[in-house]
C-alpha cells in the first residue's frame, strides 16, 4: 500500500474524509457532550490525545501482530491510552470529568479510532500514522467546537461559559453573553438540536464541496482536436 503524502493526510483529515462531517463516526459523544463549548474542547481534546498515540502504538507493532489477535491488541492499545486520559482529567480537570461522565470511558469504542487504527496506522509507518492521528483528531475536534459554539450560542445566548473548569481561573471570565435578555431555547440544548445542528453543518460542507467542484468544471480548458461526425442516409 502506498503512503499518502502529508498534504493528503491532512487534507483528509481535517476536510476531505473528516470523520464526523463525512464518515459520521463516533456521532454519540459528538450530539450528547456538545451542549457547550467547554464540553466540547474537553471531549475533543481527549479523543485527540488517544487517536495520536493508539495510531503510533498500532504503527509500532503493525509487523509483530497476527490477524488473529489484531483487533483484540488494537482495542487494548486504545483502551489504555483511554485511561491515560481519564486519569489525566481527573487530576487536573476533575469537575470536567464529572460533566462528561460516561462518555470518557466510551472513547474505547469510538468507532473513528479504531477505524483509523486498522484501515491506516496498521498499514503505514509510524510518522503517517501519527500525522494520521493528528489530523483525524484535530477535524473531530473541530466539529465539537462549532457544534458545541452553535449549541450554546442558540440554546443559551452565551458563548464560553464555565471555561475555567478546563483552563484554570484565567479563564473564569471569558464567559460571551451577546444579549442581555436571551430567551433560552431549550430545543438546541437538548439531544434533537444536536441532530439538527450536525446536520446542518454537514450540508454546509457538502454545499461548499458542490461549490468548488462547480467552479472548477467552469474553470476547465476546452481541449481543441478533431471531431468524429456520424452522416446517415445517402450523400450525392
Amino acid at each position: 500500500m502506498a503512503t499518502k503524502s502529508s498534504s493528503e493526510i491532512i487534507r483528509e483529515g481535517l476536510w476531505t474524509n473528516n470523520p464526523a462531517l463525512v464518515q459520521v463516526l463516533g456521532l454519540c459523544p459528538l450530539l450528547a457532550v456538545t451542549s457547550t463549548v467547554v464540553n466540547a474542547i474537553g471531549l475533543g481534546l481527549a479523543t485527540l490525545m488517544v487517536l495520536i498515540g493508539s495510531n503510533l502504538a498500532v504503527s509500532l507493532i503493525r509487523n509483530f501482530v497476527s490477524d488473529s489477535v489484531r483487533l483484540p491488541a488494537f482495542v487494548m492499545i486504545i483502551a489504555s491510552f483511554v485511561t491515560c486520559a481519564e486519569l489525566l482529567m481527573q487530576a487536573y480537570t476533575y469537575e470536567l470529568y464529572q460533566i462528561l461522565g460516561i462518555f470518557i470511558p466510551l472513547i474505547v469504542t469510538n468507532c473513528a479510532i479504531l477505524g483509523r487504527a486498522d484501515a491506516f496506522a496498521s498499514r503505514n509507518p509510524p510518522l503517517p500514522a501519527l500525522l494520521d492521528g493528528a489530523m483525524m483528531g484535530i477535524g473531530f475536534l473541530a466539529v465539537l467546537i462549532v457544534l458545541g459554539a452553535m449549541r450554546e450560542l442558540i440554546g443559551q445566548g452565551t458563548l464560553f461559559v464555565d471555561m475555567d473548569l478546563l483552563l484554570g481561573p484565567m479563564a473564569a471570565d471569558w464567559s460571551i453573553r451577546p444579549l442581555e435578555q436571551y430567551p433560552d431555547v431549550l430545543f438546541m440544548v437538548l439531544p434533537p438540536g444536536a441532530f439538527i445542528g450536525l446536520g446542518l453543518l454537514i450540508a454546509l460542507k457538502n454545499g461548499i464541496d458542490n461549490h468548488i467542484k462547480a467552479r472548477r468544471k467552469a474553470t476547465e480548458p476546452v481541449v481543441a482536436g478533431s471531431k468524429r461526425v456520424r452522416v446517415t442516409g445517402h450523400v450525392s
